[in-house]
């Protein structure tokens, strides 16, 4: 009988070597858990039109929105690990989600296969355009004089403007009145018509207006400036120390995905980033395109852990949940 049991283990792995060797014979569903059009969406479909070249078949996003974006990949989680359905998880779906929702149906840490990190999307600290604050200093400063007076304006529970803006709040340690929407759009409408006070947002949502002129940016949180907006300095130039933070965007497979389809899409990943199209297109976003050693999935798990570690108490300190 252990013969059998062995020779059937054998049995399996050589049909699974097998089938990774031929991998992929169709074209592949990424599930990107939020609304077509916004940062994760655009960066998917970037990272996966040249993906799709080098694997050989199309990539197909698949927008599944819904729950600060714990819904798609719940279902991305529950596919079955054949490498035919992967993710766009994210800095919410991947790091702060157990902290906002304590009935999380998957473990970031423990449920999925990682595939490699794909770009970062830096956060900036806007507010309305005749703020009496000139530089962050002013910025900080008035804010710790007036308190809930102030206005921060953001997306909706676990969304990345609702997370950075907890964070900035507790680096600051400031408590201002948090007014809540449905949408990044509603509330950068109100930031421009001068309704709230400010807010914390990735650049690829906030750069039009800031170079537009109709709201005012204060600094970048990231070690360096960025390329799209060279004039805005970083946090620590600014003088303000703690406050870096970039919503980045990472590719999964579900728990169970064979380690010759990780090492394939992979690979894809890197070529993907190395591509000077597909990386002009990421930079011109305001993106951040990570190093060689920021690519591999052995670097991806381990910042899925201090992301878990990074946010849970930030977030329940704030006392912030979901459910």
């Amino acid at each position: 009988m252990k013969k059998i049991v062995l020779g059937l283990a054998a049995l399996g792995l050589a049909v699974s070597a097998a089938q990774a060797q031929t991998y992929p014979q169709r074209p592949i569903t990424m599930i990107v858990p939020f609304a077509a059009g916004g940062p994760t969406d655009v960066i998917a479909r970037i990272v996966g039109d040249h993906m799709s070249r080098t694997l050989g078949q199309q990539i197909v996003i698949e927008n599944v929105a819904g729950a600060g974006g714990t819904t798609g990949i719940t279902r991305a989680a529950q596919s079955q690990p054949d490498g035919y359905t992967i993710m766009m998880g994210h800095m919410g779906t991947h790091g702060a989600a157990p902290a906002l929702y304590p009935s999380l149906k998957y473990d970031p840490t423990k449920d999925f296969a990682p595939i490699g990190l794909a770009a970062g999307t830096p956060i900036i600290i806007v507010a309305k355009k005749d703020f009496p604050a000139k530089d962050l200093k002013g910025f900080v400063d008035y804010m710790k004089a007036n308190g809930e007076k102030v206005n921060m304006a953001h997306a909706g529970v676990g969304s990345v403007s609702h997370m950075t803006g907890i964070f900035f709040s507790s680096v600051i340690k400031t408590k201002p009145t948090m007014v809540t929407y449905r949408g990044t759009g509603p509330a950068l409408n109100d930031l421009m018509a001068n309704s709230v006070d400010y807010m914390t947002d990735q650049i690829v949502n906030v750069a039009p207006q800031i170079q537009g002129g109709t709201i005012k940016a204060f600094a970048i949180a990231t070690p360096e400036r960025s390329p799209a907006l060279p004039n805005l300095p970083t946090t620590k130039e600014a003088g303000l120390d703690g406050f870096e933070v970039s919503a980045w965007n990472a590719v999964f497979a579900p728990k169970g995905t064979s380690p010759e389809i990780v090492k394939k899409l992979n690979d894809a990943l890197v070529k993907a980033l190395d591509d000077e199209n597909t990386k002009k297109r990421l930079l011109d976003l305001g993106g951040v395109i990570p190093t060689g050693a920021e690519r591999t999935p052995a670097a991806l798990q381990k910042l899925v852990e201090s992301e878990v570690a990074r946010w849970t108490p930030v977030l329940k300190a704030a006392g912030a949940t979901a459910e």
